[in-house]
């Protein structure tokens, strides 16, 4: 059989020899070319059938067609309807066609496709320089071979790799949907869905992202040179790119209103005006770190992907949050939020100037080389270097060579040459910061500053993971503890030194010299005598203090030791607000609320969620009324009246100061009768610090952010309703039990002119106890008593 086939085909080539030597010269030219481009049609041909019928990957019907969906960021929205950011892949926003303005369409057309309303999915007027062009010269660019909507084709379903074949093929993919399109949609959807999924350079895609980016204007706010600018870049989107190369983008712009003047879509003067406009960018960088409350949104992401796992579209698929254009509400409101960004951001700009002019030339870290070399070891330039095979020294020799960066300063951003080793001793020497705001009575999240700059530095102050040391303001803890106990408010307490000998002689010290006076609680809070708020956590019991914070929110493991009076525990920000928050809320504990619904991008709301407002009583309703009034005081006269005197705040306020060992925290909890305010400030590593309290201090840190931030609530008169609310006055009988001095003298007339033994001044005790008697009283201890 094989025998006979070889023989049979030879005889054929025989006949088709001498048939062809028998030709005229002419005629022996034309039949090989009439044979070859015969073959040649037929091979497109049969390409063209394998292509339609999905030989090459199958291809959209109509129906999917129908539902095309362009990916789309999903968008976080604030409780006062602004857009705070966005969740996105690639960055772009769907618009429609009546917000498209005329001379946005006219380029479009006069330099992509003119008679693109005058022909269907393709222009045969074009096949065959596509032919020419593209398919025999594999040239990827070669100009006017597609329309419109088989661009689009290429858009909603991106090239692939078909080899030596790939163009021919990606062309008839392309024509097959196309002519699918042209059947669905009218010309008019056709170059909206063209003009919402184009790329524009920069991973931006679709008109309305492009002219947020490029100009920080809406589609229908561009003016005629700005949407030729835009349209210019189609050509190239990285070629032609203002931002890049402003020159050619220029030249490229005014190649387009030429087109247009050539159409006639603009007459001469409108022509010639419009290449006299200069190239002026408005460019908004959008990325994941831009926006309001990117730290909040960074926060939130997890709990949205966990719910788009849960929840399915119409079709049966999950969720996309980076892809499916979700609509976030939240309880962010976006005024607010601004104003303590800002307010962060100019007190932490002037204190890094502090404490870097505070340490000089020295490092704050000082001796501790370890920091620094921890620092490096968990860079991602030291970890990359070490996986591509170099030793600890060679990773460090090529990690001190300078190159040019662009870095953080206090005065913004910098270029720079640094090595990466000098860059990480830079940002170890950065002071960080973190705010929250959260009404009382919802729990409704406010505002969310979880650092200084979300791009340079990711790592949140705000959630719950993240701990640092409370100092002084977990003492209105305790003294609630004391008054659930029972404690009178009004009762008098040493501030006399004591020393504890079951804790190896521990003897907590003040911040003043004050030790000869004696504190009503309220005193004891507002000059925050550490003395006294030991004593009082002896009275009130470490484990009902404990058990307290609990209920007030507070799930951080507590140490059951003397010293949590004085703010030895690590806490989050959000606790500490939740527990503040409970006292403002009558006693009731707050659950945080951050998000009110997602709706899709119909904006059809698939979930609304409410506030849980069905939470436990922590502690009684007086007891916090009183606690609030009692902390008032702290603001008016104590350790926080600089919120008064310096920065001149009138608000009726209560709040706490805190500030840690060595000064490497600085707290301020403020509280309001609708919104409680915290905020923090200290290095990421608690080694570097301030070397002083009068600079490290609470007061000095964390309440200037506040005060900042309420300057700029108070001028803003739609926000009246925070800043000239008053907290219910005490009932009097509540009045009655916390009106008294806030301090007294603890000696008596004549130990105060003639002093007393050194000695005297402390005593020893086992915590928990009453103070010991001392062994020889003097003359006048037996005369006037204790004291």
């Amino acid at each position: 059989m094989t025998d006979r086939l070889w023989m049979y085909l030879k005889d054929t080539w025989n006949r088709f020899i001498s048939i062809y030597k028998n030709q005229s010269p002419v005629k022996k030219i034309l039949l090989p070319a009439g044979f070859l481009a015969g073959a040649f049609i037929v091979g497109i041909f049969l390409v063209y059938i394998l292509v339609w019928i999905g030989a090459f990957g199958s291809l959209p019907g109509k129906e999917d067609l129908k539902a095309v969906e362009n990916p789309l960021a999903t968008e976080v929205y604030s409780s006062d309807s602004v857009l705070l950011g966005k969740y996105f892949i690639q960055e772009r926003s769907n618009i429609q066609h009546a917000d498209l303005p005329k001379h946005l369409i006219d380029a479009v057309l006069a330099t992509e496709d003119i008679r693109f309303y005058d022909h269907g999915a393709i222009d045969t007027k074009s096949v065959m320089r596509v032919i020419v062009k593209s398919i025999l010269m594999q040239k990827e660019s070669s100009g006017g071979g597609s329309t419109l909507t088989q661009q689009l084709a290429k858009n909603l379903y991106p090239r692939k790799n078909y080899f030596m074949f790939s163009m021919l093929i990606n062309k008839f993919r392309e024509m097959i949907i196309a002519s699918r399109l042209e059947d669905i949609y009218d010309k008019n959807a056709l170059l909206t869905l063209y003009l919402n999924t184009v790329p524009f350079g920069d991973n931006t895609f679709g008109i309305e992202a492009a002219a947020q980016r490029f100009f920080s204007v809406h589609t229908k706010d561009l003016r005629v040179e700005q949407s030729a600018v835009l349209i210019g870049m189609l050509k190239s989107t990285y070629f032609y790119n203002p931002r890049v190369f402003p020159d050619r983008s220029l030249q490229r712009r005014n190649v387009v209103l030429m087109q247009m003047r050539k159409y006639e879509k603009l007459s001469i003067t409108q022509a010639d005006d419009a290449k006299k406009a200069p190239l002026k960018l408005a460019y908004n960088k959008i990325t994941h770190h831009t926006g309001l409350a990117p730290y909040f949104r960074e926060y939130i992401r997890p709990e949205l992907r966990e719910w788009c796992k849960l929840h399915k579209k119409p079709n049966g698929d999950p969720y996309n949050l980076y892809t499916d254009g979700l609509k976030i509400y939240t309880t962010i409101d976006s005024r607010l939020q601004r104003y303590a960004e800002e307010a962060v951001s100019q007190q932490m700009a002037s204190l890094q100037k502090v404490f870097l002019g505070h340490w000089g030339k020295r490092d704050p870290w000082g001796s501790q080389k370890t920091l620094l070399d921890e620092a490096i070891r968990r860079s991602d330039r030291y970890k990359a270097l070490i996986q591509e095979g170099n030793s600890h020294e060679a990773a460090l020799k090529i990690m001190k060579t300078p190159v040019l960066m662009s870095v953080l300063t206090y005065n913004g951003e910098q270029e720079k040459m640094m090595s990466p080793v000098d860059s990480i001793k830079h940002y170890l020497k950065f002071l960080q910061a973190g705010m929250l705001a959260m009404e009382p009575r919802r729990g409704a999240i406010r505002v969310w500053v979880g650092g200084i700059n979300h791009h340079y530095f990711q790592y949140d102050h705000v959630r719950e993971s993240t701990k640092r040391q409370i100092g002084s303001t977990f003492k209105p803890i305790v003294y609630a503890a004391a008054l659930e106990k029972g404690i009178d408010p009004c009762d008098f307490i040493s501030a006399a030194r004591i020393e504890y000998d079951e804790m190896d002689g521990w003897s907590p010290e003040n911040s003043e010299d004050n030790y000869d006076l004696k504190y009503s609680l309220t005193g004891g809070l507002a000059y925050s005598v550490n003395t006294v708020s030991v004593r009082v956590l002896e009275q009130a019991g470490i484990g009902n203090t404990i058990s307290l914070a609990r209920k007030m929110g507070i799930q951080s493991d507590l140490p059951a030791v003397p010293s949590i009076a004085l703010g030895v525990a690590n806490i989050s920000m959000i606790e500490m607000v939740r527990a503040y928050a409970c006292l403002v809320n009558n006693g009731k504990e707050v659950e945080p609320f951050y998000i009110t619904a997602i709706a899709d991008q119909q904006n059809t709301v698939l979930e609304k969620f409410k506030p849980n407002t069905k939470t436990n009583q922590a502690l009684s309703p007086d007891n916090a009324r009183m606690m609030v009034h009692m902390l008032k005081h702290t603001i008016d006269e104590g350790t926080a009246a600089g919120m008064r005197v310096r920065y001149g705040i009138t608000n009726d306020m209560a709040g706490k100061t805190g500030t840690t060992q060595s000064n490497a925290d600085g707290w301020f909890m403020a509280m309001t009768p609708h919104l409680v305010v915290g905020a923090w400030v200290g290095a990421d590593d608690p080694r570097i610090r301030f070397r002083t309290t009068a600079l490290g201090q609470g007061a000095r840190t964390a309440l200037p952010i506040v005060a900042t931030f309420f300057k700029r609530v108070n001028a803003d008169r739609e926000l009246a309703y925070i800043s000239r609310a008053h907290f219910a006055d005490l009932s009097p009988s509540l009045e009655s039990r916390i009106s008294c001095d806030l301090y007294k003298s603890d000696t008596n007339i004549f130990e105060r002119i003639f002093g007393k033994k050194e000695e005297e001044k402390e005593q020893k005790q086992t915590f928990g106890t009453r103070p010991r008697k001392k062994k020889k009283p003097g003359f006048f201890k037996k005369l006037f008593g204790k004291g």
